[in-house]
């Protein structure tokens, strides 16, 4: 026989189940690494910030120069520049990769072993001697007419040389990421487009493409920071207005090479972080669809869907 005055235990009478109580699990060595971790960090700050050879002040002096900030605009240019040319190159070789042709696949396949076996300074070197390679270029039809006439040694465009070297050489890179990425979408995807009467641009635009960039976006987006620290080889061609060629001859002229190093570190990793949080949302937007997890805007909005029957139940 029961008291009557003790409580009743949760979903008794009710037939559901005592709800669990759940207990978190306690992870001390988290707390013991991260401990760990702000020692050193703080360690190494407090070592880097006593340190007489960082030369703090010429550090602060040079961070806004304006010929830093010119060299972070040159940088940019190269940059988007570049990366530019390399997607619209890379997504051409791809599709000949792809393509049935074999003479296609074949040019595509050297253009790569060639691009991607060599390294991209000795690339740089050759761009810088490309006038003394090819002093004039004629256009035209061979042995009948010629339309143009360009003289490469009156040209002197380290700027656009090195433009040409960066986005040849990545866009070997991005051939094979976009190819991946085409890859990656199922066939049935393909051939349900075609059933429903779409043309194979229309396919690509619109069932093939939206499903690979799911795949293209993250590495793609890798390339563009790497792409970003590797303006910095232009010195090559030569072309020394970007960020890390100005810092360089700063460098040379007041003797302080560790601080105009700090200063351009610096600046690349602002731009960097700006690039990854571009690349954050990018990837969030076309991984939509891709997983079952839902975001809390959508678990709450099922929560309320779930309760207006019950309500409108009770109502009645």
């Amino acid at each position: 026989m029961t008291d009557p005055r003790t409580p009743a235990p949760p979903g008794a009478g009710t037939g559901e189940p005592e709800p669990i109580r759940a207990v978190p699990l306690r992870h001390p060595g988290q707390w013991v690494a991260a401990a760990i971790i702000l020692i050193l960090v703080g360690l190494f700050v407090y070592g880097a910030a006593t340190n007489d050879a960082y030369q703090w002040e010429t550090y602060a002096k040079y961070l806004f120069d304006k010929r830093i900030l010119r060299g972070v605009g040159y940088t940019l240019a190269l940059t988007v520049l570049a990366m530019a040319i390399a997607i619209v190159l890379g997504v051409l070789l791809a599709i000949m990769r792809l393509s049935p042709n074999p003479v296609l696949r074949g040019a595509a396949w050297v253009y790569l072993w060639i691009f991607r076996g060599t390294p991209v300074y000795v690339q740089l070197v050759f761009w810088g001697l490309f006038g003394s390679i090819y002093k004039t270029i004629d256009i035209g039809i061979p042995f009948v007419h010629q339309f143009a006439h360009v003289d490469i040694q009156s040209l002197n465009s380290a700027f656009t040389f090195a433009v040409i070297g960066l986005a040849l050489n990545e866009s070997a890179y991005m051939a094979e990421i976009v190819r991946a990425g085409v890859a990656s979408v199922g066939e049935g995807q393909t051939e349900a487009s075609v059933a429903l009467g779409m043309s194979w641009s229309k396919t690509m635009r619109r069932t093939v493409l939206p499903q690979a960039m799911r795949v293209i976006i993250p590495p793609t987006g890798n390339e563009v920071i790497s792409m970003l620290k590797t303006t910095s080889l232009v010195a090559a061609v030569p072309f020394t207005l970007e960020l890390y060629g100005i810092a360089t001859e700063i460098s040379g002229v007041n003797f302080k090479p560790i601080p105009m190093l700090l200063v351009a570190s610096t600046w690349y990793l602002v731009v960097t972080s700006v690039l990854m949080v571009g690349q954050f949302y990018l990837e969030r937007y076309y991984a939509k669809g891709a997983t079952r997890a839902l975001t809390a805007r959508q678990l709450k909005a099922l929560a309320d869907a779930q309760a207006r029957p019950t309500l409108e139940g009770k109502g009645e």
